[in-house]
């Protein structure tokens, strides 16, 4: 039986001995669930944030009100200050964080299925967007997990954290 992407960072944080903290807007805390769901998750992942208002991101992550203002909460720029924030907040050697339009609805200049990405490790900050495109919001929210975790597996196993 081969691992789950979850049991797979597990593993890899406790072989490196770091720890790993989540910043989530549309996925509303499904990334901290599925890494909390594997019984042994507390050794590397103490605290998670969902910060689904604008307010939340500039209250518990650091995340300019200019930034948002000049680029929108479904950002690179945001999802960057994001990860940034949920690092330093929690302590963690390496954050994950998620801004995007689930859906339903959007714009044509931000349409729904665009997710964004970051990913704060200790010496470096990645940024990544992707059209998941309107595949209904459980399918986008669903999508958005699965990528945020194997970017997390990624980090780990690339030796970057």
């Amino acid at each position: 039986m081969s691992e789950t992407r979850p049991e797979t960072i597990l593993r890899l944080a406790v072989e490196a001995g770091v720890t790993v903290t989540t910043a989530e807007s549309c996925t509303g805390g499904m990334v901290a669930a599925a890494i909390t769901d594997v019984a042994g998750s507390s050794a590397v992942f103490e605290r998670g944030f969902v910060t689904y208002s604008n307010q939340a991101k500039i209250d518990m992550l650091g995340v300019g009100p200019a930034t948002l203002e000049a680029h929108g909460a479904v950002s690179e720029e945001v999802a960057r200050e994001m990860a940034l924030g949920a690092r330093a907040a929690a302590h963690a050697d390496v954050a994950v964080s998620i801004s995007g339009i689930a859906g339903p609805g959007g714009s044509e200049h931000k349409p729904e299925g665009r997710v964004c990405f970051g990913l704060a490790t200790r010496g470096d900050v990645q940024t990544s967007t992707i059209e998941f495109g309107a595949l209904g919001r459980a399918e986008v929210r669903a999508a958005a997990r699965d990528e945020a975790l194997d970017l997390l597996v990624s980090a780990l196993q690339g030796g970057q954290v």
